[in-house]
């Protein structure tokens, strides 16, 4: 058994641990341990030192404030020091402080000004004759880093106070306000979402992802390059002052914070003044309560006696004052262990990483799971199953983990890597280039994407199913009687009435009263009673009554169904389709309806499109590799071609504008085009041809090596590329394929276009402000019918922007560019002479 520590080798530990945990945080910006693991440790320091006296050494953590400054910085010596606060975590510890107060000044109520406290980096501002001359950081109380740079690029702090004018020049402030010189102490601090909308840029474009609001002010405070200060979202709150010199100020804390604010200081609003314990409890309380709501971190209040005569008299500890005191809420970081790395596939696709965990309780709440944002995100943090990891967790934001803690990783931890596939649904998790976000390609059969598919597919965009709104796809997706978009084909008039009493009654009891109408006679006491044992205060109630099954006899004077009729009426209508439509309407990643449109007016059949290789449809004007490779994930994924099979089956929906693909298709359908497109590294077009020249079909190239692909005029490194790049998985087939979608387009496209070029043949419009004839959409319509691109913004390729009622920017940019621009008489003119 290992024998108990000596009270002096434990507190030479405690010393250790927290200067070391000091200096990651405040010298590398790197917390190792969250907030309540410190506090433990150093009250569990300074409960030591108590008892034993002979233990406090000069350089105790107990014994100042924080850590040493930097040597990257100034020395800058504080003219009265910047003491720290004692800390209270219980109602008993600020009932103790309030009698201690009240018993030396013999006042049973004494006044506090209370405010919040801050999550961020104290420091202390210089100001001479009404200017700011220097800016330092806290450091250990008596000296600390001069950042008067950095802080002059923070906007909320004043570069010259305000004040009264100079008679003789009215742009000029006079001191006679302020004092000759002023030491003002406040909290720089980064609002909450300021720091949201920076991590997510740093992790969309690879940046240093800050830990925590507070990290993140006190590591821009501490860049040696301003301009790097100045890009961070950087506020600030004053709370005090320290040097007072050739003035005077008011003689309460409450007032000083007034004057404070008159002189240009952001001061918080949350401040109060109240009395003796029970006002203090009560603040705590209610600030408390508007935590989680409010712009910024505080991890506590602030007591402090608000009468300056009060505060001198009870006077201080050797490192706090006797007359103020934090009192802290319960922490919102907390250590645990990553039990697992799951996969989390949300409504759009996208996959995100979560970690299962120990459970932990942080802030109040027991914290299993928190997300780790992305594949990058674990990648810089390096986070692993078994390690020990800072999870933070601010008001209603998902836990997320900030930090792994390296030294008290498992031996055996392995790296985390992406799943091929997704976990919901099998398809392939893919990840584009450039993009931070993985997502799964099944977006028509993945459970976990469902609704959202739905929804999008009966949009008024894509099939236009009026009167299908949110509530009823999340209620017969939760039902079971929508499980794909074709199911919404098979939907009775009875469902959709039964659909509108469950989303109409308030509790169980409340349905079977408004179902009992319309049941025939036997039979009904069964299904009543089936209804009444729902839960109410199960939050899917309204989905188990839905999946009931149950024969009606509407009783039309108990029900309006003129509603489930036309609902009815718009899904029938919606299934002739136009083929444009339908592509939109299938969601495929970056397939708005400009690309649907083209992919339909170029291809013309479905079939076609779908069993195409994907750097064939970069055939079509304006679709690239990006989209191209998102059209080739979508349709190689089996569950996906199902959904289409489904929608197509027994007639659910038929396309009316099918059509052979355009003439002009032609142009470029060949092997070495089809190279080309495929992105191999180094194959450029006259590489292409040259190489297709002596090796004119896909089976030759897969079949050859490197010395056939030099004697056919590719260099060495070209040679090598390309075999390279057959060697990987998939690649030899999607050359085979490639070659035979050629043939089949070249088999079904006409020689040459029979219809006659239309009058705007190549030229792109855009359509601006409101038109009284017409919807811009129809609008839109009339003019492609004629041969043009209608596009969405102004650029230099536009040839043409119709204006109508209330034209903004488009028109403006089009004046400044100098294009053609019509009015609305203009385009019906037009229109009437090409009908």
């Amino acid at each position: 058994m290992t024998a108990p520590r000596s009270p002096a080798a434990r507190a030479a530990e405690l010393r250790l641990r927290l200067e070391d945990a000091n200096y990651r945080y405040h010298v590398l910006d790197e917390p190792n341990i969250p907030d309540v693991e410190y506090d433990r440790l150093l009250r569990e320091l300074d409960e030591l030192e108590t008892a034993h006296p002979e233990l406090v050494t000069p350089d105790s953590p107990t014994q100042r404030v924080g850590n040493a400054p930097s040597a990257k910085f100034a020395e800058v010596r504080h003219a009265i020091p910047m003491l720290s606060l004692g800390n209270a975590f219980s109602d008993g510890e600020v009932q103790d402080f309030v009698r201690r107060i009240a018993d030396r000044l013999d006042r049973p109520l004494p006044k506090f000004s209370a405010e919040p406290k801050l999550d961020g980096l104290a420091i202390s501002l210089r100001y001479e004759h009404g200017a700011f001359v220097q800016g330092a950081t806290r450091g250990d109380g008596t000296k600390g880093e001069d950042v008067t740079a950095n802080l002059r690029t923070v906007k909320a702090i004043p570069l010259r106070l305000r004040g009264g004018k100079d008679g003789h020049d009215p742009l000029k402030l006079r001191g006679k306000d302020w004092p000759a010189v002023l030491e003002v102490r406040g909290e720089v601090y980064m609002p909450r979402a300021a720091f949201e909308q920076y991590n997510e840029h740093a992790r969309l474009h690879g940046g240093k992802v800050l830990a925590n609001p507070r990290n993140g002010a006190a590591g821009s405070l501490r860049q040696l390059d301003p301009r790097i200060t100045a890009q961070r979202p950087l506020a600030f709150f004053a709370y005090g002052v320290g040097l007072v010199e050739g003035g005077e100020l008011p003689d309460s804390h409450s007032a000083t914070l007034a004057q404070l604010r008159e002189w240009g200081f952001p001061v918080s609003n949350l401040t109060e003044v109240v009395e003796g314990a029970d006002g203090l409890l009560d603040y705590y309380r209610r600030i408390g309560e508007r935590r989680d709501a409010l712009p910024f971190d505080i991890d506590g209040v602030v007591y402090k006696l608000d009468d300056f005569d009060d505060q001198r008299e009870m006077g201080f500890v050797s490192r706090a004052p006797r007359w103020a005191i934090a009192h802290k809420f319960p922490a919102q970081e907390q250590a645990t262990t990553v039990e697992a790395i799951e996969i989390q596939i949300g409504r759009t696709g996208a996959a995100t990483p979560v970690a299962r965990l120990a459970p932990v309780q942080v802030a109040g709440v027991v914290v299993t799971n928190a997300t780790l944002h992305n594949a990058d995100q674990i990648a810089r943090l390096d986070v692993r199953v078994g390690d020990s990891v800072i999870v933070r967790r601010a008001g209603d934001v998902i836990p997320e983990v900030v930090a792994v803690i390296a030294e008290r990783r498992p031996a055996d931890a392995l790296p985390w890597t992406m799943p091929a596939t997704c976990p919901v649904c099998g398809s392939e998790i893919v990840r584009e280039e450039g993009e931070a976000v993985w997502r799964c390609s099944g977006e028509l059969s993945c459970p976990a994407q469902r609704k959202e598919t739905i929804r999008h597919f009966a949009s008024r965009r894509a099939m236009d199913i009026e009167g299908l709104g949110d509530k009823y796809v999340e209620t017969l997706v939760d039902a079971g009687l929508v499980r794909g978009v074709a199911d919404l084909y098979r939907l009775t008039r009875d469902q959709l009435l039964q659909l509108k009493l469950v989303l109409d009654a308030d509790t169980p009891d409340a349905l079977a009263a408004s179902v009992q109408p319309h049941l025939p006679p036997e039979g009904s006491g069964a299904v009543l009673a089936a209804i009444q044992r729902l839960d109410a205060a199960d939050e899917g109630w309204r989905a188990a009554a839905l999946a009931q099954s149950i024969a009606f006899a509407w009783n039309p004077k108990k029900i309006a169904t003129k509603w489930a009729d036309n609902l009815v009426a718009a899904i029938d209508r919606s299934r002739d389709a136009a083929l444009e439509r339908l592509l939109f309407a299938l969601g495929i990643q970056h397939v708005g309806e400009s690309t649907a449109k083209a992919l339909a007016l170029w291809f013309g059949d479905l079939d076609l499109i779908r069993r195409l290789p994907w750097p064939l449809y970069k055939r079509v004007p304006d679709i690239g590799g990006e989209v191209a490779r998102s059209l080739g994930h979508f349709f190689e994924q089996a569950g996906n071609q199902q959904a289409i099979d489904d929608l197509l089956t027994a007639g659910q929906v038929r396309i009316r504008d099918g059509h052979p693909p355009s003439a002009k298709l032609r142009d470029g359908l060949h092997l070495a085009t089809l190279l080309v497109e495929a992105e191999i590294p180094t194959i450029t077009n006259l590489r292409a041809q040259a190489l297709t020249e002596v090796l004119p079909t896909a089976a030759g190239i897969v079949d050859a090596g490197p010395e056939a692909f030099t004697a056919a005029g590719l260099p060495e490194a070209s040679a090598a590329a390309l075999r390279d790049w057959l060697e990987q998985p998939g690649h030899p087939k999607l050359l085979l394929d490639g070659e035979a979608a050629i043939a089949s387009l070249l088999a079904l496209a006409p020689e040459a276009d029979t219809a006659q070029a239309g009058p705007l043949d190549g030229r792109t419009v855009v359509l601006t402000g409101g038109l009284a004839s017409m919807s811009r959409d129809e609008a839109g319509a009339k003019l492609e019918a004629l041969g043009a691109k209608v596009a969405g913004s102004v650029s230099k390729k536009t040839h043409l922007v119709v204006a109508g009622e209330n034209a903004g920017s488009k028109l403006a940019k089009a004046q400044e560019l100098g294009i053609e621009i019509w009015d609305e008489a203009q385009l019906l003119a037009f229109l009437e002479r090409h009908a």
